[in-house]
């Protein structure tokens, strides 16, 4: 009869029975399946531990596995630990009779199948449960070890007077576990609704439903858990607000509103919470949910009236009307902790006139920046190092070059630099195959330095026509010994050239295998005459079955476990890359997305930025920081768009580019965040006393870290909240007019104006100090607003200077900021005409990066104009140069051309470096070719042969003087390469005619 009771041990439904064998091929296949599952995890565990013990941070490794590990249990263990507790309580307490509504009631198929596989379902549901719980929540290991390890940062905030590290280390793990704790009642709950439902605890039939007395009991302190969390989180809110992004855009922090409504509302909520959760908790006593209900109704008209409704009016009819009053101290915080957590508490902020015209005299008393004039882009020139010094089509360079400063035969000077690497794309026919590839050529070979400011302007034969750095490479292939330059070339000594480690090995298959001593062992590449064998530290042991069988199954590469190739002493180099080593070393570290190399007590070595941020440092601005480090370069790795409001340059990481050692330098010891972290990983980071002078002499100030500061400095300058308020002040990061849609303010996606490294002296300072710098703007408009640098020198370094112009609203003139002055580039006559020449079908005109350099009370702008032929083998070259000062423009082939145009003849000289003692007399800047001067022929004796050379070379003469007057260098590198051929065939004349001495007219330019 339907609606009778039954009792709950109906039969349960039969499952068919599985054989023996059935039984042992199901265990083998579900082996086989978690061998699939887990033993590429494995191997890839084994092959991260066989590397940290190659850089010797095993340490580093077993600490994140770990911790990684006890979270995964605790965590699995409280939330599947929950669910089990909950399931096992509505199981045991479930009706003995259940009501069922006829022969077909599908909960009691349902019940039946659960009963009958009871452990299977209150086993493996909560240990599934679990397994994912921990999952998610062991990759949090930084939340928690912060938290254990957090140091104080001697920082109180304004609101409730808490060390700035209880925000930065302790609040984000209680919100952390906060919501684990959330997550582990949601599911009990659900888990025990469902469980009564089934068992017949929750009767829907009738009129209202039913609840049996041990589901209300249970539910009703389930749900009272909840209420008491949520009273923790209403406590901890409170800290929160001070993260609050009611103020957004503007500013982060606690508003009027929070501070005054939203606060309040958060401890009347607590209480309340309180008083619902004992109502629950008595509620699971008592035969009704009426005190429960009520309870709960309090709790959400409360939640909507004071945490919701009151905010709203206050903010909307007391705050905004009079908001430049009523946010002003909560700006002030704002501003204060931003300057703070950012680094912008010791800017130096000086006057300056911005002139628009000065003296020869004036511009030679800037010496110190005149003589330093940065010529070469290195964003532009790494296809002209690779086709003219990286030799070799294995060899190359990555896209973006380098700047660093060397002090050279007693003179200090800036320098385009890069490490000559294996470029294994660059391989081709058999080089490409498997013993070439990974044990043949497995290393770069060579350091290459360019002087910043010098251009082989000088024709030096019929396949240059100048235009080019002056590029000297320290390898193994020079006559003056291993890593030395050749004989009368000013570079840069280098003991051990070899590079095994950088930037264009990322790929994750670009292993090198090394140091095999056995017979059938190929030998590395080296020169063209000699093969090299390892000696160095790098890499890990593959002399044994065991390993070697581990990378064949990592790599999917079976050579690498036949191979006899491969034998005693040999080793497998991976993790190539200097930025993957060091965070892989460093994890906790968000790295600078430009590593450089360097030559540090003659060996080369990769230096990467490494800093320590937070996102939870109260009343500080919010930077997103892939959006903030955006720029117009390329070839630099670009950060997520991860939010923080604190960074700190706190460690300077290096990379042995022979051995791939990888160090870690503290650069601030008393930083509380690496101060953390070296608390979790003991003598991981070295102190700064350990920086050798070498080293430091060649620490840059970080890109990255220059354009946060950047573009929080275009705002943090003002000091006023009233200004601060109005954003009258603000200022705007130019965009890059260089780039494409840059000199248009109104394109869409054009990119930012990256900050320059140039060695100058600016306003105040002595000498030329090594510094990056960047133009700022009016907001959103193109006049020039302010100049920004920061010192890299040792004795200076991370101060920021700032020149500020006088304000618009005071009436001053305006300076043109970079996208005025490339208009004004553009439009000047005589660029328009080599335009016409540049834009022809045969060649691309580049335009290169334009620094703003403060000169005699003015600004100084220069640009240089590179071109380049439409080949796929083509390089740029340098074909101009275009310089500003005020309303003046100046367009020559030479820099000195260029200064004489605006500020009169015999300016240009102020470029020039003077000679110091021992050192040769080198042009900084280009030379250019001149009218060349002919020398008359003497009688060539009746050699027929000697006068058609001697005409010939007359007749190129002709064409390349008419070639350069015009502007025109397809004629002039045809004119060129017709005055090669003549010379040829008067050095094959008068070898032909002994005792003749006639001179040939000159082939270099004069002048």
């Amino acid at each position: 009869m339907t609606g009778a009771c039954t009792v709950a041990t109906r039969p349960p439904v039969s499952l068919p029975k599985l054989s023996r064998r059935s039984r042992i091929l199901l265990i083998i296949a579900a082996v086989i399946v978690l061998a699939l599952l887990l033993g590429a995890r494995l191997l890839d565990t084994y092959v991260d531990w066989l590397w940290f013990g190659e850089v010797g941070a095993r340490s580093v490794f077993t600490t994140q596995v770990v911790t990684r590990v006890i979270l995964f249990f605790a965590v699995g263990l409280l939330v599947g630990g929950a669910l089990a507790i909950s399931l096992m309580i509505a199981y045991r307490t479930r009706p003995v009779f259940v009501p069922i509504s006829g022969a077909d009631d599908p909960l009691a198929r349902y019940r039946s199948a659960i009963v009958a596989r009871i452990r299977l379902f209150g086993i493996g549901i909560p240990v599934l449960t679990g397994l994912i719980a921990g999952l998610s929540a062991q990759s949090d290991w930084q939340v928690v070890q912060l938290f254990l390890n957090g140091t104080s940062f001697g920082q109180t905030d304004p609101e409730f007077g808490n060390d700035v590290g209880f925000y930065a280390f302790d609040l984000p793990f209680y919100n952390w576990l906060l919501g684990w704790l959330f997550i582990a009642v949601v599911i009990s709950f659900f888990g025990a609704l469902i469980s009564h439902y089934v068992f017949g605890g929750i009767r829907l039939a009738g009129k209202g439903g039913q609840l049996a007395g041990p589901t209300r009991a249970q539910l009703a302190i389930t749900v009272g858990l909840f209420v008491l969390l949520k009273a923790a989180e209403y406590f901890f809110d409170r800290y929160n607000l001070l993260l609050s992004d009611r103020g957004a855009p503007l500013f982060i922090g606690a508003t009027y509103t929070d501070l005054n409504a939203v606060l309040p509302a958060k401890l009347i909520l607590l209480c309340i919470s309180v008083i619902c959760a004992i109502a629950f908790f008595a509620g699971a006593f008592l035969r009704n949910l009426q005190l429960p209900a009520i309870a709960l109704v309090l709790l959400i008209l409360s939640s909507i009236l004071v945490g919701v409704a009151w905010p709203a009016v206050l903010d909307q009819f007391s705050v905004k009307p009079n908001a430049n009053e009523k946010e002003a101290a909560s700006i002030q915080r704002n501003m204060d902790a931003t300057r703070r957590a950012f680094g912008l508490t010791d800017v130096q902020y000086q006057p300056y006139t911005g002139s628009a015209s000065a003296t020869p005299d004036q511009l030679k008393a800037d010496a110190g920046t005149m003589s330093n004039i940065r010529l070469l882009d290195p964003n532009i020139l790494s296809d002209t190092f690779t086709q003219r010094v990286g030799r070799e089509n294995f060899y190359g360079f990555p896209a973006k070059l380098d700047i660093d400063r060397y002090t050279v035969n007693g003179v200090t000077q800036d320098y385009i630099v890069a490490a000559k690497e294996i470029k294994t794309e660059g391989l081709t026919g058999n080089q490409t195959s498997w013993i070439n590839k990974h044990l043949v050529y497995t290393h770069g070979n060579g350091f290459v330095a360019a002087p910043a400011n010098t251009i082989d302007r000088a024709v030096k034969d019929a396949n240059s026509d100048g235009g080019y750095p002056i590029a000297t490479t320290s390898d193994t292939q020079n006559p003056g010994g291993a890593g030395s330059p050749g004989p009368g070339q000013p570079g840069i000594e280098v003991k051990e050239p070899r590079i095994y480690y950088g930037e264009l090995s990322a790929a994750d298959s670009d292993y090198a295998i090394v140091g095999g001593t056995s017979g059938n062992a190929p030998g590395e590449y080296d020169t063209a005459t000699d093969r090299y064998t390892y000696k160095g530290t790098g890499g890990v042991s593959i002399d044994n079955w065991f390993n070697r069988l581990a990378f064949a199954a990592e790599y999917g590469e079976r050579n690498i476990l036949f191979s006899d190739a491969i034998a005693d002493n040999s080793k497998i180099m991976y993790n190539r890359d200097p930025r993957e080593r060091v965070s892989k070393v460093a994890p906790w570290l968000t790295l600078d997305g430009d590593p450089y190399p360097a030559v540090v007590d003659g060996k080369i070595q990769w230096i990467i930025d490494g800093y320590t941020t937070l996102n939870n440092f109260p009343y500080a601005q919010q930077t997103q920081l892939g959006a903030a480090t955006n720029d117009s370069l390329n070839g630099v790795a670009r950060q997520a768009n991860s939010s923080i409001n604190y960074i700190r340059n706190s460690v300077k990481a290096t990379v042995d580019a022979f051995n791939g050692t990888v160090n870690l330098y503290s650069i601030d010891d008393k930083e509380p965040v690496l101060n953390a972290w070296e608390k979790v990983f003991p003598g991981l980071v070295k102190p700064s006393s350990e920086i050798s002078p070498d080293l430091r002499a060649h620490f840059r100030y970080p890109e990255d870290l220059f354009k946060i500061q950047r573009e929080l400095l275009s705002r943090y300058h003002v000091s006023n909240p009233q200004e601060f308020y109005s954003q009258q002040a603000f200022w705007s990061v130019p965009q890059d007019p260089t780039a494409e849609g840059g000199s248009n303010p109104a394109a869409a996606g054009a990119a930012n104006q990256p900050g320059y490294y140039v060695l100058a002296d600016t306003p105040g300072q002595s000498k030329p100090t090594f510094q990056l710098t960047s133009s700022l703007t009016g907001l959103q408009r193109q006049y020039l607003a302010s100049w920004m640098s920061v010192s890299s020198d040792a004795n200076d370094y991370g101060k920021i200077r700032v020149l500020q112009l006088p304000s618009a609203a005071t009436g001053a003139t305006q300076v043109d900021g970079p996208v005025q002055v490339q208009n004004r580039f553009q439009s000047d006559p005589r660029v328009a005409q080599d335009r016409t020449l540049f834009n022809n079908p045969n060649v691309i005109p580049i335009y290169g990066n334009l620094i703003t350099l403060p000169v005699a009370q003015g600004f100084l702008y220069v640009e240089p104009v590179y071109i380049r032929q439409r080949n796929q083998n083509s390089y740029p070259q340098l074909a101009r140069v275009l310089v500003s000062y005020g309303p003046k423009v100046g367009y020559g082939a030479t820099l000195q051309e260029a200064l004489d145009q605006i500020f009169g003849a015999g300016t240009g000289e102020a470029t020039t470096t003077p000679p110091q003692a021992g050192q040769p007399t080198t042009p900084t800047t280009p030379t250019t070719p001149t009218t060349p001067t002919t020398t008359p022929p003497n009688t060539s004796g009746g050699n027929t042969a000697l006068d058609k050379a001697v005409t010939d070379i007359q007749s190129a003469l002709a064409k390349l003087r008419a070639a350069q007057q015009s502007g025109n260098f397809t004629d002039q590198g045809a004119a060129l390469a017709a005055l090669d051929a003549a010379a040829k065939e008067y050095e094959a004349a008068k070898t032909a005619a002994p005792g003749t001495s006639t001179p040939p007219p000159s082939s270099q330019p004069g002048g």
